[in-house]
């Protein structure tokens, strides 16, 4: 890849398996809702087990169409413009190190940047009324596409990550991974396991999780890059 640093499949899902604490105060709720409007009896378990699929299905695949459209932006973009991989790789990192002061519960101002989606999610929002209550499978999958687009700090602290990417299919991929690293807590919140919530709240798992993404993100930046070589 030369002297640039892409950020690796494992990473990604690294980000998203870290980060997923704050993605529970954003769509851990209704996850959890869909679980709590089923109908207990023979079969629940089942039905659980895909709504949840489902809507998180529907949730990741937005985020691998919504780095589909950065890259595809990007990438055009970098090979008109040489220098942009640096200005690219610089916000990259400072997301992340901002992304990491948040988890950490050292500074909020993430809050800032999340209001960057919100006349997208204000567009988009009362779409979701349409699939509330949630049904069947169909209605889940569609309302987690929906939900993808959620003004995010986390989700667009890996989209600045997923635009150094040198194809559009490896952007997509990025988000795909980064998606599949929050998997496991929201499927978790999804089956009421108050563990998870509990753990990933706890102020030391906050700290570290933090700690390690502004270590990222420090990584990431091109002065780092340059000092490596």
């Amino acid at each position: 890849m030369g002297p640039e640093l892409y950020l690796s499949y494992p990473s990604a899902f690294l980000i998203g398996l870290l980060g997923s604490s704050h993605c529970l105060g954003m769509c851990g709720g209704i996850s959890a809702s869909l679980s709590m409007a089923l109908p207990v009896g023979k079969g629940f378990r089942i039905r659980q087990t895909l709504m949840l699929l489902a809507f998180n299905a529907g949730r990741i695949t937005s985020y691998a169409l919504i780095a589909t459209l950065v890259a595809l932006l990007s990438t055009s973009a970098a090979n008109q413009w040489s220098e942009l991989g640096v200005v690219l790789r610089s916000v990259a990192g400072l997301l992340l190190i901002v992304m990491g002061l948040s988890m950490g519960q050292w500074w909020q101002g993430i809050r800032h940047i999340e209001r960057v989606g919100a006349p997208v999610w204000k567009r988009l929002s009362p779409l979701t009324r349409r699939f509330l209550p949630v049904n069947h499978v169909g209605q889940a999958l569609a309302l987690g596409a929906l939900w993808g687009w959620l003004p995010c700090g986390l989700i667009y602290t890996t989209l600045g990550w997923a635009a150094l990417q040198p194809t559009v299919g490896s952007a997509a991929l990025t988000m795909l991974f980064f998606g599949l690293g929050t998997l496991p807590s929201m499927l978790a919140t999804g089956y009421a396991a108050g563990w998870v919530r509990g753990l990933q709240g706890h102020r030391l798992f906050r700290k570290l999780t933090g700690a390690l993404l502004i270590v990222f993100g420090i990584w990431t930046l091109p002065l780092t890059g340059a000092l490596a070589h």
